[in-house]
């Protein structure tokens, strides 16, 4: 079980840390609450029920350093996530945001980026969906990349670029 002070991956918030644990009277009892600050949102707290299985299971330790080397490194030229139409793909996306798997968040982001320059060779522009499910998977992983590799979350994708070209040279 996590406590205050611990710093967390929630779901689709991304990385937050527990700043205490606080009783709330609802409905004539006491509940006890994980308050969670997400890192880089300080406008937001979210109070998660410390008896809710479901809701606390969405928590997870953040990665570490070398976890994080570990996934840029065994990334492959394979590691693409193919659907066969739209709508499957679409809830596929919206499938790997919500359960928050940072390998599967991983290839969705090399999928799309590798989609978004095809596309721009043919001078079109990515899908509004698929660059929205982009936006969300690259803010999620690299929020979580940033804050464990002490950077800024924009100096992230060119530092999985830097250590993608170092591995094939």
């Amino acid at each position: 079980m996590f406590g205050a002070g611990d710093t967390v991956i929630y779901g689709s918030q991304g990385v937050c840390k527990i700043t205490r644990k606080e009783q709330k009277r609802i409905g004539g009892k006491y509940v006890d609450y994980l308050v969670l600050q997400p890192v880089y949102d300080e406008n937001s707290t979210i109070f998660v029920p410390a008896n809710n299985e479901v809701l606390t299971g969405k928590m997870k330790p953040v990665l570490s350093q070398e976890e994080i080397y570990d996934m840029i490194n065994s990334i492959s030229d394979d590691d693409i996530i193919m659907a066969d139409n739209d709508s499957e793909r679409r809830e596929q996306y919206q499938k790997i945001i919500a359960e928050g798997d940072r390998r599967m968040l991983f290839r969705l982001i090399k999928t799309l980026y590798l989609e978004k320059l095809s596309q721009e060779k043919k001078g079109k522009k990515l899908h509004q969906s698929d660059g929205l499910i982009l936006k969300q998977a690259e803010k999620l992983l690299h929020n979580e990349f940033a804050l464990v590799l002490d950077m800024k979350p924009d100096e992230v994708l060119p530092f999985i670029i830097n250590r993608i070209e170092k591995k094939i040279s």
